[in-house]
């Protein structure tokens, strides 16, 4: 489906970085406060940029600039940060409900078309961890970024 060039980039009608920056920021507490999140967003030794680098990605992924990409390596190298984890069916089904209750807390826009979509890229980014989530699981290289739009996920079809 082809993207309407009058319409801004879901990155633009959040409101840009600071928008993605305060989602991730929500996320994270949100994930933190969570009983079964906790362990896996609590652990010592984490990249201190977290947050940052989650704002960046789904920046990226929604329009934005490509920051993460530029400075934090492509698909594959945030894919394989998650490989082997095993079984993460409800960790996925908790993390997309902290991704909904950050919207609100990050206060992005209510609009029902743009929550819709928000919604949709979180449920398929999880199914994509977890494509990878088996132990064994390999990790091709080189995975393109993928590109949301209000019509959801980009192809170059």
């Amino acid at each position: 489906m082809a993207v309407d060039p009058r319409r801004p980039t879901l990155f633009e009608f959040a409101g840009g970085e600071a928008a993605f920056l305060a989602l991730a920021n929500a996320h994270h507490a949100l994930c933190l406060a969570d009983p079964e999140l906790n362990h896996p967003f609590s652990h010592p030794g984490g990249n201190p940029q977290h947050i940052e680098r989650l704002a960046a990605y789904w920046a990226e992924v929604m329009g934005g600039p490509p920051n993460y990409s530029s400075s934090c390596g492509d698909q594959s190298s945030l894919q394989q940060m998650h490989v082997g984890n095993g079984d993460m069916t409800d960790l996925g089904r908790r993390f997309v409900a902290c991704f909904v209750k950050a919207a609100d807390d990050a206060g992005l826009p209510d609009d029902p078309a743009f929550r819709a979509v928000l919604r949709a890229y979180m449920e398929w980014a999880v199914a994509d961890v977890l494509v990878y989530s088996p132990q064994g699981a390999q990790v091709p290289t080189e995975l393109a970024m993928p590109h949301w739009s209000w019509n959801g996920l980009q192809t170059d079809n």
